[in-house]
C-alpha cells in the first residue's frame, strides 16, 4: 500500500508535487509560491493530511493586460497509511517551495535479518 496518496479539489490551485522516500521518512515538496507562513495550515485528521496556502498576492494598480497565473489558494490533501508517524511530521516555507518530512514509525522500517 502506498505511504501517501493525493487528492484534489476544483476550488483551489494543486501545488506541484514531488514526493520521494527512504528507509527513514517521506520528503513531499510543494510548489507555492505567494504564500507566507503566516499563510500555510498543515492538519492532520485521522489519515487526513491537508495542506493549504493562502497566497498573499496584491492586486495591481493599473488594469490587467495580461494575466495568466492563477490566483486562488493552494489546497493539496493527502491520505497517509500507519506506517507514518503522526507526531514526527514537519515542515519548512523556502523560496515558496514548502518540504513536508513524514517520518516513517519505527515498526514499518525494513529490518535486516543476520545470518548467523
Amino acid at each position: 500500500m502506498d505511504k501517501v496518496n493525493a487528492q484534489n479539489e476544483r476550488r483551489f490551485t494543486v501545488p506541484s508535487c514531488h514526493i520521494t522516500e527512504d528507509e527513514s521518512e517521506v520528503l513531499a515538496e510543494m510548489e507555492m509560491p505567494g504564500v507566507q507562513r503566516e499563510g500555510l495550515e498543515i492538519k492532520v485528521d485521522g489519515s487526513a493530511l491537508t495542506i493549504e496556502g493562502k497566497r498573499s498576492d496584491e492586486e495591481p494598480k493599473g488594469k490587467w493586460l495580461l494575466r495568466e497565473r492563477s490566483r486562488r489558494d493552494y489546497r493539496k490533501i493527502f491520505t497517509i497509511d500507519e506506517s507514518i508517524d503522526r507526531d514526527g511530521i514537519s515542515a519548512e516555507l523556502v523560496d515558496g517551495i514548502l518540504r513536508l518530512r513524514l517520518k516513517v514509525k519505527e515498526a514499518a522500517k525494513p529490518k535486516r535479518i543476520t545470518i548467523g
